[in-house]
């Protein structure tokens, strides 16, 4: 069973950082892309990030494009999010998800996996 446990989230002013982190279990972390994705309240889970399996393989929304990073450790079986300069916009759940194929893709419907989320407030 694939489980996926996020951590790093919380309460930030806006112009700071955070470091999401993202630990899985249950199958070869390696072979699979990943991906971050995040709602805001009263709205859609949308597409924030995704790595694929191959090294260098990423992909952002616009609205995050240099501003956050996505990586990953194989050998700790781990994806992180690196988020600079949050805006109050970016307030969310964020989710990480784990699609069954080393291909990432930006779609929600892709990702067979999901954490539970964790809380980013971003304050003015």
């Amino acid at each position: 069973q694939v489980q996926l446990v996020e951590s790093g989230g919380g309460l930030v002013q806006a112009g700071g950082s955070l470091r999401l982190s993202c630990a899985a279990s249950g199958r070869t972390f390696s072979d699979y892309a990943m991906g971050w994705f995040r709602q805001a309240p009263g709205k859609e889970r949308v597409f924030v990030a995704a790595m694929s399996a191959i090294v260098g393989a990423t992909y952002y929304t616009d609205s995050v494009k240099g501003r956050f990073t996505i990586s990953r450790d194989n050998g700790k079986s781990t994806v992180y999010l690196q988020m600079n300069s949050l805006k109050p916009e970016d307030t969310a759940v964020y989710y990480c998800a784990s699609r069954s194929s080393r291909f990432a893709r930006t779609s929600r419907d892709e990702y067979d996996y999901w954490g539970q989320g964790t809380q980013v407030t971003v304050s003015s």
